[in-house]
């Protein structure tokens, strides 16, 4: 055999051919599809976002215009001039400061804010519950509107002690973790997430899908992946576009599947048991869903199960961009594309007995070198069971002698049941000559 040969465990034959290569997008992003995913606040600030990560000036101006023409629909007067700063004059005078507009605005919120605290006292007074309770939430929407976000979720939180129905926590709870997103404060979206669902008799479906993307986000956040991958996979069709105040259908295929191919092993992404039910990955009809949405995703998964690895990360490489431009997902890019690296490499040299690393190289589009340098990380880690021969660039699987170890199984079985049966046989005379009766009548 040559040294170049890699070989299965089983002595079988090579991995299949690579498919026909697909056809992979590397496009520039969307803003204005992008954006249309979206409403209200999480729309200007993913529009803000993009303008201020992206190094293409006319992306950049681009989504600066479309999130000043957002603000203007609403009633933020702060978040318009931090816009009219970033534009700098570069849209023209229709694109500019708009004092008249911030006055009347401004004028209107501190009219409407008195008549809301006058309500609210004449309702306190009157100990009404549910009106103090619609109180509450018409200043947190108030707050909410005008980007007081601390004291909108103060104020939705006091509706609490004025809930009377199931319904009315679930109100309240949405409205805490939409905020509480929105300000980063994951710790609370876990929290009230808990909450809402501690009331299941005033859970529907899509209120249900909400929670799961919330609790997903949170757990992205803390970077627990894995968990977050559960959650993105569990959430289902009836989410649609009815929280795309925070997410869109896309982001739960993207941040679902990048989430599971960077925490779940091959078979769990075909077929992954959770909580005693089956919940999959590529076979999940919910899921698949989502992933139709975003094709490229969907293949690069499919391309992860199928060890069509150049394909895989020339799936990658086309994404990363974007991705980074993405509010939440940004932070994690960069371990999310190490961690499904490192399994593609583990997952690669599993079967084989050797592996010729100038072929593994090819594969993975990289150096010899820098191949070496990742196995021999993934080797120090305890990931990888194998050996580097650098200088006939083959990689050894190390493997147990199976012979000594079947030997050593048989002969620590023997002594166990030796031990069982000795024991079981003084039981029998204890038994047989009434030892432990005699014992408990001296007593």
């Amino acid at each position: 055999m040559e040294p170049e040969d890699e070989i299965y465990e089983n002595g079988g034959e090579q991995p299949p051919a690579p498919r026909s290569k697909p056809v992979i997008s590397g496009e520039q992003l969307d803003v204005e599809a992008y954006a249309s995913l979206y409403r209200d606040r999480t729309k200007v600030a993913r529009l803000l976002f993009v303008a201020d990560r992206c190094n293409n000036e006319a992306m950049q101006l681009e989504a600066l215009r479309m999130a000043y023409d957002e603000i203007k629909k609403g009633e933020n007067t702060q978040l318009f001039r931090e816009v009219v700063e970033k534009v700098g004059g570069r849209l023209g005078d229709k694109y500019g400061a708009d004092a008249s507009w911030c006055e009347a605005v401004d004028r209107r919120a501190e009219q409407k804010k008195e008549k809301l605290e006058n309500e609210l006292n004449s309702y306190r007074t009157n100990l009404i519950k549910e009106s103090i309770r619609m109180g509450y939430n018409d200043f947190g929407d108030f707050h909410y509107a005008h980007g007081a976000l601390g004291d909108a979720f103060k104020s939705y939180v006091r509706t609490r002690d004025y809930c009377t129905t199931s319904k009315h926590i679930i109100s309240m709870c949405m409205n805490a973790i939409l905020v509480s997103i929105e300000m980063g404060q994951f710790t609370h979206v876990t929290s009230y997430v808990s909450k809402a669902e501690q009331t299941p008799d005033a859970l529907d479906p899509t209120t249900v899908a909400k929670l799961r993307c919330a609790a997903g986000l949170a757990h992205l956040e803390t970077k627990k992946y894995k968990l977050a991958a559960r959650k993105f996979l569990e959430t289902g069709p009836e989410l649609g576009s009815h929280y795309n105040e925070v997410i869109a259908p896309q982001d739960v295929a993207t941040y679902g599947g990048f989430c599971a191919l960077a925490s779940f092993d091959r078979t769990e992404l075909k077929a992954h048991i959770n909580y005693s039910t089956l919940n999959k990955v590529i076979d999940n009809l919910n899921f698949r869903n989502f992933l139709e949405l975003v094709p490229e995703v969907r293949e690069l998964i499919n391309d992860f199960y199928s060890s069509h690895y150049a394909s895989c990360l020339e799936y990658l490489g086309n994404l990363k961009q974007n991705l980074l431009l993405d509010i939440h997902l940004h932070d994690h890019v960069e371990t999310l594309y190490d961690q499904i690296r490192h399994k593609a490499l583990i997952q690669y040299t599993h079967p084989f007995v050797s592996v010729d690393l100038r072929m593994m190289a090819n594969a993975f589009k990289t150096s010899v070198a820098g191949l070496e340098k990742e196995l021999e990380a993934l080797i120090t880690d305890n990931q990888i069971q194998a050996r580097i021969d650098s200088h006939n660039k083959i990689l050894y699987a190390r493997h147990a002698d199976q012979r000594n170890a079947t030997f050593q199984r048989v002969l620590q079985t023997g002594s166990e049941f030796d031990r069982d049966v000795r024991s079981m046989l003084l039981r029998a005379n204890l038994i047989k000559y009434d030892h432990n009766l005699r014992a408990s009548r001296k007593l």
